[in-house]
């Protein structure tokens, strides 16, 4: 859906420099803009090489097993289905681990495996389980408590204090997670209790 809206943008813009003679403008946007585009890889790509091959290393030296430990009290109420030495488990406190680092392009692989995990639980099932639901809501809600990515792109452009926001974002994704987990969670409940056909779960 995002590649037809971009698409429908990009054209737009094209058809209005053409027709208000704003051309010139426009082919120096599109070279400005690509090469300001492979800068910013280049300068992402450093510090996501560094905390992927760190994410690598804690996997296999049994690091994860210690995150996993360590978030049980935390995401049990959560996922209460779930065994916590299982590869579910582990893959989920690996996607939260590297999601409160900031490290959203990190944290996409592991929630991937972690959804693959859950799909087997879930029998291959066309319809989500409890614990996908909460799960998704988790990751995209996704509390910070170091924001790497956000505070490398407000260095990247210039800024004196790029972590400066990062009370900002502790409020702002703290409040996200409560809202979102308390409606899946409730929408969860209320699914359960409901008569067969009555609320369809998610799919």
């Amino acid at each position: 859906m995002l590649n037809y809206v971009w698409s429908f943008i990009v054209i737009l813009s094209i058809i209005c420099s053409i027709f208000l003679g704003n051309t010139e403008n426009l082919s120096a946007a599109f070279i400005d803009s690509a090469a300001d585009a492979v800068e910013l890889i280049i300068t992402l790509a450093g510090i996501i090489c560094l905390w992927s091959g760190i994410m690598r290393i804690a996997s296999a030296s049994g690091l994860t097993e210690i995150f996993a430990r360590f978030f049980a009290p935390i995401l049990r109420p959560l996922f209460p289905n779930l065994d916590k030495k299982g590869e579910a488990f582990k893959s989920i406190t690996m996607n939260i681990t590297s999601n409160l680092l900031g490290l959203g392009n990190t944290a996409t692989p592991l929630g991937l495996k972690a959804m693959s995990e859950l799909q087997k639980l879930n029998g291959y099932s066309d319809t989500a389980s409890d614990e996908m639901v909460i799960f998704v809501v988790m990751n995209t809600a996704s509390m910070q408590l170091l924001p790497t990515m956000l505070g490398s792109l407000r260095q990247s452009y210039g800024s004196a204090s790029p972590f400066e926001i990062i009370v900002p974002v502790w409020i702002s994704s703290g409040c996200a997670m409560a809202v979102a987990l308390l409606i899946a969670c409730s929408l969860n409940k209320l699914g359960r209790k409901a008569p067969a056909g009555a609320h369809p779960r998610l799919s």
